[in-house]
């Protein structure tokens, strides 16, 4: 049996698999995505991480990871169905079959992109509709697209986009912004952006492909064409694969105190999965170390028990 299972490897999970090893702690990190790195690896550009004054964020995730394998981490591709509680273990179910105990469990599967829910979202998303500029914006090099939101998610990707399209039209239900402020200032300076403020999307079209976006704004209703719409209104958090009796936000994320411990005993969660007021890869970072500390702390106790 295992001490402790770490479900996820982004910027929480990768912290946690570093303290884990330094911990001594019998561990293994779990992650769907073999390449792993969660939302971070999807930034353009991360200038708010200490000791990086200007890095991809693909390039820090990636940076994190050799870290912890240089330190004897072991990464395993897996999607995790369900996290059981037995007695004197937590068992771990995933999707091919397999099934890990261990002692403890750090949840740190992060976030997914929300979505519209308008018409043709659904149907055109992978044709013309996307959540990852970084991924698919160069199919619309020289076209028009547009990016919907009011995030730094939203900013960076209407940024990421100018430099490879047309036009970008960036559309948001406010009128102010919600981005860091000097990547705000460095939008406006983008002549090719088109700002659509108090405006929310109502409808997708296309035939094949994304062809044009319905707006309103303030009761006016408008058909853009467009060869592409982005999405960036926030996450929902990954919960599904936890027990249902685990303390939750309204919104879903995670009841934690500083120390990752939730309600169920044994169980930790760090990351963007957690009810908190800022999600950040460097909060992300002290998650993943303060769960580890206190998942050692759980153990260390939990031995003394069967003595």
């Amino acid at each position: 049996m295992l001490d402790l299972i770490i479900v996820g490897a982004g910027v929480a999970g990768l912290s946690a698999s570093v303290y884990a090893q330094r911990a001594a702690l019998e561990a293994r990190t779990l992650e769907r995505d073999g390449m792993g790195g969660g939302q971070l690896a999807e930034a353009v550009q991360v200038e708010n991480y200490p000791g990086m004054t200007q890095i991809s964020g693909f390039d820090l995730a990636q940076a994190m990871r050799r870290h912890a394998e240089a330190l004897g981490s072991v990464f395993e591709t897996a999607e995790v169905l369900r996290l059981i509680q037995r007695q004197s273990h937590w068992e771990v179910q995933c999707a091919d079959g397999t099934r890990y105990k261990a002692r403890a469990v750090i949840a740190a599967m992060g976030t997914q992109r929300r979505r519209l829910e308008v018409p043709g979202e659904e149907q055109y998303t992978g044709h013309g509709v996307s959540y990852c500029a970084t991924c698919d914006g160069a199919f619309f090099r020289g076209k028009t697209v547009a990016v919907v939101g009011g995030g730094d998610t939203a900013v960076d990707d209407a940024l990421y986009l100018s430099d490879l399209a047309e036009t970008v039209y960036l559309v948001h239900r406010r009128e102010t912004l919600r981005a860091n402020r000097r990547r705000q200032e460095l939008l406006r300076t983008k002549k090719n952006v088109v700002f659509l403020w108090n405006t929310v999307v109502l409808a997708i079209h296309g035939k094949e492909q994304v062809t044009a976006f319905t707006t309103d704004t303030q009761g006016v209703k408008r058909t853009i064409p467009t060869d592409g719409v982005f999405i960036a209104v926030g996450s929902v958090p990954h919960t599904d694969c936890l027990p249902p009796e685990t303390a939750r936000d309204a919104a879903g994320y995670l009841l934690t105190g500083e120390d990752g411990k939730t309600n169920l005993p044994g169980l930790f969660a760090a990351g963007d999965i957690r009810s908190k007021p800022l999600r950040q890869a460097v909060t992300a970072a002290a998650d993943g170390a303060s769960c580890v500390v206190s998942a050692e702390r759980y153990l260390q106790g939990e031995s003394k028990a069967l003595i």
